[in-house]
């Protein structure tokens, strides 16, 4: 009952204000749960027991993430990108569409877009921000772009990384991203072709396939049907790692709090 409506306030880098009665083990362990949830943008309940361990008597923690909406960046304005910033609202991504050709990148073709950013790819993904639930969709399919583009995006800490073009595109685009010192490890988390394989052809049906691998890559899901499946429909992942969580316990915070 002491610790009752306690609270911690945690920090992206691990640094926190409050406490949770005296107990430093609980407390350390509170911070490494509410930063893992923060990482994830995601609001939950936590037990563990007083000693911060997965067992013995529980307390609850009712950890509260305040975060910014996840980016989206589309790199392309062409007719899928419009597509895609669509769909990336609805999922509820600040969406950024940037290209270096300013008669394609232009408000009236990208109305629902937050951002619209006239540039070279590789330099303005140099200036941005990012973290680890930064999604990058590379639509331009021109390795004049994408090559520059993509040696930057496969060294960033972001959730996913796809880029648009067909099998021999593929081939021929991780070619030139060895020559240019791209090592395998970053190639493996290259996302090309990007999307699910749905037949998609028109835009909007494209648009769906990325933003389904998108949800499979960060929720962990296989992309496979659910008819027919032995896995299960919703899966404890773990979260891909930003902000500030609020812990308390039990009976409702904003950052680690216990709730017995």
């Amino acid at each position: 009952a002491e610790l009752l409506g306690r609270a911690l306030l945690v920090r992206p880098d691990g640094t926190y204000e409050g406490g949770l009665g005296g107990q430093p083990e609980l407390d350390r362990t509170a911070v490494a749960e509410a930063r893992a949830l923060l990482a994830a943008g995601r609001t939950e309940s936590v037990e563990l027991s007083e000693s911060g361990s997965r067992c013995g008597v529980p307390v609850t923690l009712f950890v509260e993430s305040s975060v910014p909406p996840p980016r989206m960046i589309v790199f392309g304005a062409i007719d899928f990108a419009a597509a895609l910033v669509r769909t990336g609202k609805f999922l509820g991504y600040h969406v950024t569409v940037c290209d270096a050709r300013p008669v394609f990148t232009t408000r009236d073709r990208f109305p629902e877009a937050d951002d619209i950013v006239v540039d070279w790819p590789h330099r303005y993904l140099r200036r941005t921000e990012t973290d680890q639930r930064t999604v990058l969709c590379v639509l331009t399919h021109d390795a004049k772009f994408d090559i520059p583009l993509l040696e930057v995006a496969l060294r960033l800490p972001v959730a996913f990384v796809g880029a648009m073009g067909s099998r021999r595109t593929h081939e021929d685009r991780t070619a030139r991203l060895r020559e240019a010192g791209v090592g395998e490890a970053q190639l493996a988390r290259l996302r090309s072709p990007i999307g699910l394989d749905l037949g998609a052809r028109t835009p909007e049906e494209t648009a769906l396939s990325i933003a389904a691998e998108i949800v499979a890559v960060r929720q962990g899901g296989t992309g496979l049907p659910l008819t027919g499946s032995r896995t299960p429909i919703h899966q404890d992942r773990p979260p891909t790692p930003h902000h500030a969580a609020g812990v308390r316990r039990r009976s409702g915070a904003a950052a680690s709090s216990p709730t017995r």
